[in-house]
């Protein structure tokens, strides 16, 4: 795919003009037909096709195309016109998600007026790949095993189109071929499927792709992102999970959810082996991962860690498992790159901050959430009963790999597990990278507080928390000295699914399937821990928590699951649709988004907790609107609840 993307301008401006129009070609009568015909005479022109269909895929690092980054709790942004991006997605965590004009619409195109900036209408790519199939024996130089690989990748690209879809909207219309142009205005008005029959026919679709998709990728310069069967695989197992998970597997809030056929499209029943089903698919995954050379990525095998400490490496090595070109822990990464919009409003400006972003904000929730040194909830930990969390304390020489010494900050921030520190940057805090690839010298300390932070404190570039996520940032992305200077970002890969991931998912699922958690449940949460310098779930709560016996049994262990995913995929985009397959949304996201008081200088006035926005989530908040516009058009599309 990496090759598809070089030249991904080049063939929409090609795509657009042969088609007519991007979106609605396929809406143009007979006159298009030998259009068609035409796009598959050779083998050129057919992969000029398959690249449009590739080309809609959204970018899961962009703050504007990923409702997982910025329409929930993990981030927060600052109220400024002249901040790029303020994204539309972040209305939705404002409350603004409407029937009129809905935010970050994946289901209209934009020429029907819906809001969606950064959004494509997946419909047409869906449509286009139904194309594709139908065409694609026509080519006459098209080599047979190249043809059959194309096919499954157009697959396994259609199957992640309804996936995208799926958790936005849930019930979905199927096409598993095109309606012709002669139908009738009956024929074209279609229902909306159950849950159960899209992801069955996701999973069909996966199913049929994985044995004509290579193991892995053998021309690394030009194929690299390209389809292959751990991601399909992985793919399967990550549907098959939402599957099993409270959102879809006997949710009664969905009860009255029937359309006019007398459907009800959320099943009813909790159904046990659908956790089963999912655990065999992911243990399936992670095989064949494995078998294809995927493992937990360790800094400890670059380059730049020859004269590090053993603390920075474990530190980095969540960072650089996002952040590293193309490690082993990446199943399937977007070979566009296009991290750079991130990186720029996570970046702490070293040297200035007017023109550096470093307005995405993690809220105080979430930097709370990562556990003590002792790899347990800091809330539980032993160590940490009767300690003022929000207390002033000195940087000592105990953590001078991760605090300037005689930096004043808080308790907070002392005495945290390693991910802690390589995912999120603090108020005194000092950052590996930008400059500063040995932790030998004097690293560059980032201090939050107004007028302290160099170059200034702009009221348009700064956290709004007091806080920023390094983890996304790549430890080579730098500044210049020179004064009004953007800082120049090392562009990255991101990550779609990575091996930790599913391992934390297989742990999930096992714990699903059995009536107390056992070695089975613990070994791959505990592989995950191990990579970052914990010990087992079972050891750790035995020896650090204030709750020994909490891994002991089902519902425990599925809360530390829970937890372990929000710390290990924090600042990924997955921790909102997380909380929307478990239906904890209304639980995390009724609460207040807490920062610290970022104008001030003094510590004492800084730290003190400011209620910075109330989010408020509702039941219909769990599935996008469909657009007004859209069912008046279709009769037969019923809304989703609430709206």
């Amino acid at each position: 795919m990496k090759k598809y993307f070089f030249v991904f301008v080049l063939i929409v401006i090609y795509y657009c003009t042969f088609f007519v129009s991007c979106s609605d070609y396929l809406d143009v009568v007979p006159d298009n037909i030998p259009t068609i015909d035409h796009a598959f005479q050779n083998r050129h022109e057919a992969e000029g096709f398959l690249f449009g269909i590739f080309s809609n895929l959204p970018n899961s690092s962009h703050l504007n195309e990923n409702p997982g980054l910025t329409s929930g709790d993990e981030g927060w942004l600052i109220e400024n016109a002249f901040a790029f991006p303020n994204p539309m997605a972040w209305r939705i965590a404002k409350g603004e998600q409407n029937t009129q004009s809905p935010i970050a619409n994946y289901w209209s195109s934009r020429q029907s007026g819906g809001d969606s900036q950064g959004a494509h209408r997946l419909w047409t790519p869906i449509r286009d790949a139904n194309v594709f199939l139908d065409n694609i024996f026509k080519p006459f130089d098209l080599e047979e095993h190249e043809r059959v690989q194309w096919i499954a990748e157009v697959k396994f690209i259609k199957a992640y189109y309804y996936f995208w879809l799926f958790r936005m909207y849930g019930p979905l219309p199927i096409f598993k071929e095109n309606i012709p142009i002669s139908a009738s205005p009956e024929e074209v008005q279609v229902f909306r499927e159950s849950v159960e029959e899209v992801v069955e026919y996701i999973v069909s679709l996966l199913d049929e792709s994985i044995p004509d998709l290579p193991l892995q990728i053998m021309d690394l310069f030009s194929d690299l992102g390209r389809p292959t069967k751990p991601m399909a695989l992985a793919l399967k197992a990550q549907v098959l999970t939402y599957a099993a998970s409270p959102m879809y597997n006997g949710n009664t809030d969905y009860a009255n959810f029937i359309d006019s056929r007398g459907i009800i499209l959320f099943p009813q029943e909790y159904k046990p082996d659908k956790w089963q089903r999912a655990a065999d698919a992911l243990k399936e995954a992670i095989d064949i991962a494995h078998e294809a050379g995927h493992e937990l990525f360790d800094f400890g095998t670059t380059s730049y860690s020859k004269n590090l400490s053993e603390s920075t490496i474990l530190a980095m090595n969540v960072r650089g498992a996002v952040v590293e070109r193309w490690n082993p822990e990446v199943i399937w990464g977007d070979s566009r790159g296009g991290t750079i919009v991130y990186q720029r409003e996570a970046f702490f400006g070293i040297y200035r901050k007017h023109g550096t972003g470093m307005t995405y904000g993690p809220p105080l929730t979430i930097v709370e959430q990562f556990y003590s040194k002792n790899g347990v909830p800091i809330d539980e930990d032993v160590d940490w009963q009767g300690v003022d969390w929000y207390g002033l304390k000195i940087g000592d020489n105990a953590h001078n790999r991760f605090i300037r010494e005689g930096f004043t900050t808080i308790n907070l921030h002392f005495n945290r597990e390693y991910r802690f520190y390589g995912s999120v940057t603090f108020d005194g805090g000092l950052y590996y990278g930008a400059g500063k690839i040995t932790d030998d010298k004097d690293l560059h300390v980032t201090p939050f507080r107004a007028n302290l932070q160099p170059g200034g404190f702009y009221t348009a570039y700064h956290s709004p928390t007091g806080y920023n996520p390094k983890k996304v940032v790549h430890y080579l992305t730098t500044q210049s000295t020179v004064a009004n200077s953007d800082a120049t970002y090392y562009d990255y890969q991101w990550p779609i699914i990575r091996l930790a991931d599913l391992y934390l998912m297989y742990a999930e699922a096992l714990n699903e399937t059995k009536g107390i958690p056992d070695a089975d449940v613990y070994e791959y949460i505990d592989k995950v821990r191990k990579r970052s310098g914990l010990d087992g779930v079972a050891e750790s709560w035995q020896n650090h928590s204030i709750k020994p016996d909490k891994p002991l049994t089902k519902d425990g262990m599925r809360k530390i699951i829970q937890r372990e995913r929000m710390i290990e995929l924090a600042f990924e985009g997955i921790r909102f649709w997380d909380l929307r397959r478990w239906k904890l949304s209304e639980e995390y996201m009724n609460k207040p988004i807490r920062g610290w008081n970022v104008y001030e200088t003094d510590p004492n006035e800084f730290y003190k907790v400011q209620n910075i926005f109330d989010l408020k989530f509702e039941k219909k908040d769990y599935l996008w609107p469909i657009q007004t516009s859209e069912l008046l058009k279709n009769k037969n599309l019923i809304q989703n609840p609430g709206w």
